[in-house]
C-alpha cells in the first residue's frame, strides 16, 4: 500500500502542471468467464497539456498492474521496465500538449477494490464492477488519480455477447460479435474525476423505466433509469419500488436545487462482495446488493435503502458536478450527501420520521468517533491516500451531516438552499474548498460564516448540555471548544392526567453562545434540551430527570423525544455514568412500548454490548437471563408477522445465553415450536444458528445442512461466520488463519468471519492466545493486504472481548513502538480506546 499512497503536495504540485483533457480507455473484459480468469488488458490514451514544457518536464501516471506491454508519449516508444516502478509511470521531456498510451495488463480484484470479479455459486455466473474510491481506478487504467484533475472520459469495452454493459456514458454503439465476444463504445462523460468513473459489467437482471420532467424553460427533461442486479436475485428485486424512489428523489432535488440532472442516464447496479453502502458515479452507481432482501426484513431496511439511494442522488449535485480539491473536503459531499439523504426522504417519501433515524443511528456513530482521541475536525487534515481512507468515518457522514442540519436551523432553510442553487451554477463541473461553500451561504444568509465555520466545521469533539437550575450548561472534554453557537430548542413535558402520557406543553428555541446560557424553564414535569434534535450535542440527564423516566420514558408521546432520550441514556452508559445494569434495566421496562422499531433494533444491539463488553463476564451471565426472558416475552406478545416481532426474534437470538434460550432456538429451527406469524426463512435461520454455534449447540453437519439449502453467496458468508463462531479452539485457530493468515479476501466475508470468531458466548477466554499474535501480525498485514483487508482485521481482530488491564498494556507497548504506519496506528489507538472505555463502564456497574 505504501507504494500506491499519494500525498497532497505531489497532487498540489502535479495539479499546478497538469491540465487533462481526455481518457479513452480501452478494455477486453472478452476472458473474464475463464476459469480462475485473474488479468485482462487494459489500455489508456491520455491527452493532457503542461504548464512549464521541456526536456526536464516530468510527471507521473498511477497505475497498478502486473505487466505494462508499452507506453508511449508523443509517438515515441518508452522502456516499461525504466518509466514503470512501483505504481507510477513516469514521464519526461513533456510538450505544451502530450498524448501518452499505456498498454497494460490490469488485475481483477477479490478485495472489491478496483475491477472485481465475482463468480455467483448459485448458478456459475461471472459478474464484474468497479470501486475505486478514494484511488483505485489505477488498478483498471493508467490515469492522473487524484480529485481536481477532472477529464471526460471515453470506455471502448469488449466483453462476452451476451453480457449487459454499462458505464457512466450512454452506450453510443455496439460493435459484431466475434468469437463469442462484442464491443460496446460509450459516449464521453462530461468532466468528471477518475474515483468515480464506472464499469459494471455481466449478464445482470435489467429492469428499466423512465423520468420525465418539464423544466422552467418549457423543454422536457427525461431520464432513462435502469436497476441491475445478479440474475439468481432476480425474484427478489423489487425494482418498482426502486424505481419509485428514484423518480421522488429526482424531483426532489430538481425542486430545490435548480439545476438539472446533468449526467443522461441513471443506471443503479446492485452487486456483490461490496465493501460499502453505494458509490455515486454519475449514471452509474453502484450499491451493496444486501439491499435486494432476499428474506423478510424491517421497515427500517427498506428506509435505510431509500435514504442510500437518495444519499447518492444528492452526490450527482455534491460530489460529482461540484467535487472537492483534495480529500481535506470530502465533507464537502459526504456530509452534504448524508444530510440530503434525510432531508429528502421526510421532505419527498413515505419515511416522514427518517430524522429520528438520523438521531438515533447515524449521529450514535458519529458520537462514538468524535470521542476517539483520533477524533477530527470535519474539515480534516488529509496528508496522504491512507489519510483519506480512513476519514470516511462517523465525523465526516453523520457528524458532518448533523452539523448541517444545524447550519439551516442558524441560517433558514430557504438561504441554505439558495447558497447551494448558487454553487452549483459557479462552480459546475469544477473543484471547490471550504471557502467557496461559505462565501455564497454568507451571501445568501447575510450572517458571518467564518466563526461558525471555527466552531464547527475546524474544530473537533462535542459538548455536552445540562441543565444547571436555571441555566444551560456546555462542557466539553478537556483541551476542546468548552462552548459553540448553538441553536436549540428546549421542550417542557408534563404527565397528562387521563392516561398518563407525557405531552409537550411548551418549545421555546434560543441561542446558545457561551458555557452558561440563563434560561427561564416553563413549568413542566421535565425539560428536555435539543428538542426536535437541532443540533449535534451529547445531552446529559440529572438524577431527578433519570428517577423520572426510569417510570415515564415509554409514556412519551413523541417518538423523536423518546429517540433523544434514549441517546442520552445510552451515552452515559458508554461514558461510565449509568451502570450497564440500569440501561438493560430501562430496555426492559419501557423497549415494549416503543413504536419506532428501528429504535428496538438499535436498544436491542446496545442490550448486546453491554453484555459482551460493559459487564464483567460473571455479572452478564446473571444479567443476560432477565434480558433475554425480556425478549422472549416481547417474541411471543408481538403482532403476528409485524417488524417488532422479527425485531425481537433477532433480539433474542443476539442475547442468548442459556441452554434454555438454545432449546427454543432448535426447537424454532426444526418447527416443533412454532410462533404464529414468524417466518422462519434463510435470513433467520442463519441467525438463529449463529446463536446456536456461539453457545456450542450446533454441530459443523447442522451448518454445512444449512449451506446445501442456501448455497448463495450470503449463505457461505453466514455459513462461515457460524463456523467461525463456535466456542473451540480449533475453530478459533481456523478463522484466525482464513482471515490473517491467508491472502486477501472479499471483503463481506472477512467481516464475517471475524464476527463469528470475536463470538466467545461469554468465554472470553477463548480469544486470549490470539492477543500477542495479532499485534506480531499487524506490520506484515498491513504492508502486504489491501487497503480494505488490512483495515478490517486491524480493527476487527483487536482482541476488544478481552476486557481487561493486560490487553490494555499490551495495545499501549504496540503503541509506544515507532515504525507502524500512521494509519495502521488510528486503527488500533481507535480499537485501544473503545477496550478502556468497556473497562470504565465495568468498573461503573
Amino acid at each position: 500500500m505504501a507504494g500506491m499512497n499519494l500525498t497532497r503536495d505531489e497532487a498540489r504540485e502535479r495539479a499546478r502542471l497538469i491540465t487533462v483533457e481526455d481518457y479513452r480507455i480501452e478494455l477486453d473484459l472478452s476472458g473474464a468467464n475463464a476459469d480462475r480468469a485473474s488479468t485482462f488488458r487494459s489500455a489508456s490514451t491520455i491527452r493532457f497539456r503542461h504548464a512549464e514544457p521541456g526536456p526536464a518536464a516530468t510527471t507521473f501516471l498511477d497505475l497498478v498492474a502486473p505487466h505494462v506491454a508499452s507506453v508511449t508519449l508523443n509517438g515515441r516508444a518508452l522502456d516499461p521496465a525504466e518509466v514503470y516502478r512501483g505504481s507510477r509511470v513516469w514521464l519526461t521531456g513533456l510538450e505544451a500538449t502530450n498524448e501518452v498510451t499505456v498498454d497494460a495488463s490490469c488485475a481483477y480484484s477479490r478485495s472489491g477494490e478496483g475491477l472485481h470479479r465475482f463468480v455467483d455459486p448459485a448458478d456459475g455466473r461471472v459478474y464484474l464492477y468497479t470501486q475505486f474510491e478514494p484511488a483505485d481506478a489505477c488498478r483498471m487504467y493508467a490515469n492522473f488519480e487524484q480529485p481536481d484533475l477532472k477529464a471526460s472520459f471515453v470506455f471502448d469495452i469488449t466483453a462476452p455477447a451476451g453480457w449487459h454493459m454499462s458505464s457512466n456514458g450512454t452506450a453510443r454503439e455496439r460493435k459484431r460479435v466475434v468469437n463469442g465476444a462484442a464491443r460496446w463504445v460509450f459516449a464521453p462523460t462530461p468532466r468528471i474525476s477518475t474515483y468515480i468513473t464506472a464499469v459494471v459489467a455481466g449478464p445482470y437482471q435489467v429492469e428499466r423505466d423512465l423520468y420525465s420532467r418539464e423544466l422552467p424553460d418549457g423543454t422536457t427533461l427525461e431520464i432513462p433509469l435502469s436497476a441491475l442486479c445478479r440474475a439468481s436475485l432476480a425474484e427478489h428485486f423489487d425494482a418498482d419500488a426502486i424505481h419509485e424512489i428514484t423518480k421522488q428523489g429526482l424531483d426532489f432535488f430538481h425542486e430545490r436545487f435548480d439545476y438539472p440532472y446533468p449526467f443522461g442516464k441513471y443506471d443503479q447496479a446492485f452487486v456483490p462482495e461490496y465493501n460499502l453502502g453505494a458509490m455515486e458515479n454519475p449514471g452509474c452507481v453502484t450499491l451493496n446488493e444486501e439491499y435486494v432482501f432476499q428474506s423478510k426484513v424491517t421497515d427500517t431496511a427498506y428506509e435505510a435503502r431509500a435514504c442510500t439511494i437518495l444519499h447518492e442522488m444528492a452526490h450527482m449535485w455534491f460530489g460529482d458536478l461540484v467535487t472537492m480539491r483534495w480529500w481535506d473536503d470530502l465533507w464537502l459531499k459526504e456530509s452534504f450527501a448524508e444530510f440530503m439523504g434525510s432531508y429528502a426522504q421526510v421532505e419527498a417519501t413515505a419515511w416522514k420520521n427518517a430524522w429520528i433515524s438520523f438521531a438515533n443511528r447515524r449521529k450514535a456513530w458519529a458520537y462514538r468517533q468524535d470521542q476517539q482521541p483520533t477524533t477530527h475536525p470535519i474539515v480534516a487534515t488529509v496528508n496522504d491516500l491512507e489519510d483519506a481512507k480512513l476519514n470516511f468515518d462517523g465525523i465526516t457522514y453523520a457528524k458532518g451531516a448533523a452539523v448541517l442540519k444545524q447550519l439551516v436551523a442558524y441560517v433558514g432553510e430557504e438561504a441554505f438552499l439558495e447558497g447551494a442553487r448558487q454553487y452549483f451554477k459557479r462552480h459546475a463541473f469544477g473543484n471547490t474548498t471550504l471557502t467557496d461553500l461559505l462565501d455564497v451561504l454568507a451571501r445568501t444568509s447575510g450572517r458571518d460564516l467564518a466563526a461558525w465555520s471555527r466552531a464547527w466545521l475546524e474544530t473537533a469533539q462535542l459538548n455536552t448540555l445540562t441543565i444547571d437550575e436555571d441555566t444551560i450548561v456546555q462542557s466539553s472534554a478537556s483541551g476542546y471548544p468548552q462552548a459553540r453557537p448553538h441553536r436549540i430548542a428546549v421542550g417542557t413535558y408534563a404527565v397528562r392526567t387521563d392516561g398518563g402520557r407525557v405531552v409537550r406543553t411548551d418549545r421555546r428555541e434560543v441561542d446558545l453562545a457561551s458555557q452558561r446560557t440563563p434560561f427561564k424553564f416553563g413549568t413542566g414535569d421535565f425539560h428536555l434540551l435539543n428538542d426536535d434534535d437541532l443540533t449535534y450535542a451529547k445531552l446529559r440527564l440529572s438524577t431527578d430527570q433519570l428517577a423520572f423516566l426510569r417510570e415515564r420514558l415509554s409514556a412519551f408521546a413523541d417518538p423523536m423525544a423518546r429517540s433523544l432520550l434514549w441517546s442520552a441514556l445510552w451515552n452515559m452508559t458508554r461514558d461510565g455514568e449509568l451502570p450497564g445494569r440500569e440501561f438493560i434495566a430501562f430496555v426492559d421496562r419501557h423497549a415494549a412500548a416503543e413504536s419506532q422499531v428501528g429504535v428496538v433494533q438499535n436498544l436491542l444491539q446496545q442490550t448486546e454490548t453491554v453484555l459482551e463488553f460493559y459487564l464483567s463476564p460473571d455479572a452478564a451471565q446473571q444479567a443476560a437471563g432477565p434480558a433475554a426472558a425480556m425478549a422472549g416475552r416481547e417474541l411471543a406478545a408481538a403482532a403476528p408477522g409485524s417488524d417488532h416481532q422479527l425485531a425481537w426474534a433477532r433480539g433474542f437470538a443476539a442475547i442468548a445465553r442459556s441452554d434454555a434460550d438454545h432449546t427454543l432456538l432448535e426447537a424454532l429451527l426444526d418447527g416443533s415450536v412454532s410462533i404464529d406469524g414468524l417466518v422462519v426463512d434463510a435470513d433467520l435461520r442463519w441467525t438463529f444458528l449463529h446463536a446456536l454455534a456461539r453457545g456450542g449447540r450446533a454441530r459443523q453437519d447442522d451448518l454445512d445442512a444449512q449451506l446445501v439449502r442456501d448455497a448463495t453467496a450470503a449463505g457461505r458468508r453466514k455459513h462461515a461466520g457460524c463456523m467461525a463462531a463456535r466456542p473451540t479452539r480449533d475453530a478459533k485457530d481456523a478463522a484466525w488463519k482464513l482471515a490473517v493468515q491467508s491472502g486477501d479476501q472479499p471483503t463481506d466475508l472477512l467481516r464475517e468471519v471475524l464476527f463469528g470468531f470475536a463470538a466467545t458466548g461469554g468465554r472470553p477466554q477463548l480469544l486470549r492466545p490470539f492477543v500477542e499474535p495479532y499485534f506480531a501480525a499487524l506490520d506484515e498485514v498491513w504492508k502486504s493486504r489491501s487497503i480494505e483487508n488490512a483495515s478490517r482485521i486491524a480493527a476487527l481482530a483487536f482482541p476488544s472481548h478481552v476486557v481487561e488491564e493486560a490487553t490494555l498494556d499490551r495495545a499501549d507497548r504496540w503503541l509506544d513502538e515507532d515504525g507502524h504506519a500512521p494509519a495502521l496506528r488510528r486503527l488500533v489507538l481507535e480499537a485501544r480506546d473503545d477496550l478502556r472505555r468497556a473497562l470504565r463502564a465495568r468498573g461503573a456497574s
